[in-house]
């Protein structure tokens, strides 16, 4: 339940009588302090930022001077960290438990490990869990989550409801869940609510920053919108509407302080609102004892499996999310390399978007499982296909139509060479290919080596749903333990980006 300091020491019957002896007090303005993070499936500090343990010390001191605060996650939490590849994100929904998270939104990484996981981790949850326009194959919502919520600061109702970002499917493994557009469910669920006599309608959204702002610039009936997907730091507000993200990983804590009142015209009375917004560093908080030390628990687990070298790079490394998003890298070379030798294809193509280490390695140094792990989180396996050229040369264009929003599409590759155009329509891009030194033959049919996500059609990959499989994935062998005997057999590696894609203007 949200954190209402008045709730904790006042019976109902007590409130109610309060409200109808002293309704002039009531109508004063109310502070509703609303503490939201998102992207969070790292449990540890990084740096001295980030993690649980810090984003609860700042939790229970805003909790402790404030009368009315809720706190939110805007979703992907369990998955994709390293935890999750062996547990399949329990573990966090355990620590939320503990940190009494007040409301969470379903993100798209919480369908990682597909519908039934998902259900697993919601019947877990302690904390109420928003999905409003995802629907399963009866066109019911999905089991255990709701599709509003409501709560009360002073004489003030607030309505919550919980957007999914439609490209899920596209991006994750839903299964059978639908998600309906965005705006139209918007629209729909803040009639609702006010209609049930909500005061300020507040949407937990895991939604593109396009369609953060197509929903404060349309008529989507939100006031305030928390948002997240993006691992974008934001605050934004035109005088009548507004959102926030958070960042990532508990870097920040975002707060926002609503101030709720009424103001009388003419003889009417009308409800007013305006928020403050506060970016609280979690570099300035110490961790929370209680939840460092179980943070901890599971990060000595971790240790027994993870932290045993593997071989060393002789060359420097580069996971950041936009080097393996928009350009070729050392390190997305080195893992098409080891999924193409690990199944003997012609060619290996991976999306930058399962890359997600997000950070980059010295020269020299000697990688761990943690490491390739860290970098492979999502337990994808490496299937062959068979394939035409003319396939291929769709898979590619479709790699490289939306590299300026930073899609996760964008292709690392091995055994071929393709050269793009920046300027040139998405569709229309793909100006060379090669394969093993010769010209793409559009006719010709090739082996691809490529992860079991994009395989079915995952971050858009559609033209691989009409491939001949030769390995599927239940015979498929884990992409993280591939890259791990490729580095092992060798000892020592030394990838670098050498020209496999080049961009030209």
């Amino acid at each position: 339940m949200p954190h209402f300091r008045i709730a904790r020491f006042l019976s109902p019957v007590f409130i109610l009588a309060l409200l109808a002896a002293t309704p002039a007090a009531w109508a004063e303005s109310v502070t509703l302090t609303l503490l939201h993070i998102n992207d969070l499936d790292r449990i540890e500090e990084s740096k001295g930022r980030g993690g649980l343990a810090r984003i609860m010390a700042l939790v229970k001191q805003e909790r402790a001077a404030a009368d009315n605060v809720v706190f939110t996650h805007g979703g992907d939490t369990i998955s994709p960290s390293l935890l999750s590849s062996f547990d399949k994100g329990a573990h966090m929904i355990d620590l939320y438990n503990e940190a009494e998270l007040d409301l969470f939104v379903l993100g798209n990484h919480e369908f990682d490990f597909g519908p039934e996981v998902v259900a697993e981790r919601i019947a877990e949850a302690r904390f109420p869990i928003l999905a409003s326009n995802a629907r399963d194959s009866d066109g019911e919502l999905v089991d255990g989550t709701l599709a509003t919520w409501t709560a009360q600061a002073g004489p003030y109702k607030i309505g919550f409801f919980g957007l999914v970002t439609p490209e899920t499917p596209d991006i994750s493994s839903p299964g059978s869940v639908t998600f309906a557009p965005l705006l139209q469910s918007a629209r729909r669920l803040s009639d609702q609510l006010r209609e049930e006599g909500a005061d300020l309608i507040v949407a937990l959204g895991h939604i593109g920053i396009e369609e953060d702002l197509l929903l404060m610039r349309a008529d989507s009936g939100i006031d305030l919108l928390l948002s997240g997907h993006d691992h974008l730091l934001v605050t934004y507000y035109d005088g009548q509407r507004g959102f926030v993200e958070s960042g990532s990983q508990g870097e920040n804590l975002m707060v926002v302080d609503v101030t709720l009142d009424m103001v009388e015209s003419r003889g009417r009375k009308s409800f007013v609102w305006s928020p403050a917004f506060r970016i609280l560093d979690s570099r300035n908080a110490e961790p929370d004892p209680a939840m460092a030390a179980k943070v901890q628990v599971y990060l000595d687990q971790l240790s027994k499996e993870l932290d045993i070298a593997v071989g060393k790079s002789v060359t420097p490394l580069d996971s950041r999310r936009a080097s393996v998003r928009g350009e070729e890298t050392a390190i997305g070379n080195l893992i098409a390399d080891a999924m193409r030798q690990g199944v003997g294809a012609d060619v290996a193509l991976t999306n930058g978007g399962g890359i997600r280490g997000d950070r980059t390695y010295d020269a020299g140094i000697v990688l761990t499982r943690r490491d390739i792990q860290s970098e492979l989180p999502f337990g994808n396996k490496t299937v062959k296909l068979s394939l035409t050229g003319e396939q291929l040369h769709q898979a590619l264009e479709h790699g490289f139509s939306k590299v300026e929003e930073g899609a996760g599409r964008f292709p690392s590759l091995s055994g071929m060479t393709a050269t793009w155009s920046r300027s040139a329509p998405p569709g229309q891009r793909v100006k060379a290919v090669t394969v093993g030194g010769q010209p793409l033959d559009l006719e010709a049919t090739y082996t691809l080596a490529t992860n079991d996500f994009i395989a079915r059609g995952g971050d858009g990959y559609a033209v691989f749903k009409d491939t001949v499989p030769m390995i599927d994935a239940a015979a498929a062998k884990f992409m993280a333990s591939m890259v791990m005997d490729f580095v092992a057999a060798a000892g020592e590696v030394s990838p670098k980006a050498e020209g496999r894609v080049t961009a030209v203007d």
